[in-house]
């Protein structure tokens, strides 16, 4: 069998003029998960982070604990969906405010609701089903390049992490909507590969956020 290791990016910077950008608390959270990695000692064959500028940051803090040689491709396709253009097509348009993130958080579990709603018809750039099976494909032709007992790394973020979990229990729109929300920032996804194709055999690992490190938990 092959592995497949999933990582939620660290904390962005909510509310800020960049939301795309890791906070301190992220840059730490990357450390915590990077240190987790290197104790496990799985050996990566492969890595793969998303464009964005939280996942890509995560990927470079967490490899630099992996030590020499530990790389990640990157490839937009493990991207997270626009929330910005989401939120602008189903959502009034509502900002972030760093003062009340619990409301934005409902603004926008309202709007991806709606955008899974709208199917293909929907109004924004990417519709929920090419974000659905671009995530798919992604997670497919990495597999396909895994061989007998290796291992993969991939830094992307929750609504891909959730969605694809969704997609190996039967359900994608249910992990997007559901397990998204509860995805913790630098927390661990495994997926094992074999003859009976990828299956889901743990989500969200977040143990090294525990005792000391509990202050350093965050969802958003």
């Amino acid at each position: 069998m092959g592995a497949i290791h999933l990582i939620r990016h660290g904390q962005a910077s909510f509310g800020a003029a960049d939301y795309d950008q890791l906070s301190s608390t992220g840059i730490e959270q990357g450390a915590v998960v990077g240190a987790e990695l290197l104790r496990r000692k799985i050996r990566f064959t492969e890595g793969r982070t998303g464009s964005m500028a939280r996942q890509r940051a995560t990927a470079e803090i967490v490899l630099d604990w992996l030590g020499a040689g530990a790389t990640a491709k990157e490839d937009p396709r493990w991207n997270e969906y626009d929330h910005v253009d989401i939120v602008a097509r189903h959502g009034g348009g509502a900002l972030q405010d760093a003062n009340d993130p619990r409301g934005y958080q409902e603004v926008l579990d309202a709007s991806l609701a709606a955008w899974v709603r709208a199917g293909d018809d929907g109004p924004c750039a990417e519709t929920w089903p090419q974000f659905a099976e671009r995530v798919r494909v992604a997670l497919a032709d990495l597999v396909a390049v895994l061989r007998k007992g290796e291992s993969a790394v991939v830094f992307t973020s929750g609504g891909v992490i959730g969605t694809l979990a969704g997609h190996l229990l039967g359900d994608p729109a249910m992990g997007l909507l559901q397990l998204n929300r509860v995805t913790v920032n630098c927390g661990i996804t495994k997926l094992v590969t074999g003859r009976g194709g990828v299956t889901l055999v743990s989500f969200n690992e977040h143990a090294h956020f525990e005792g000391r490190a509990a202050r350093l938990l965050t969802y958003r």
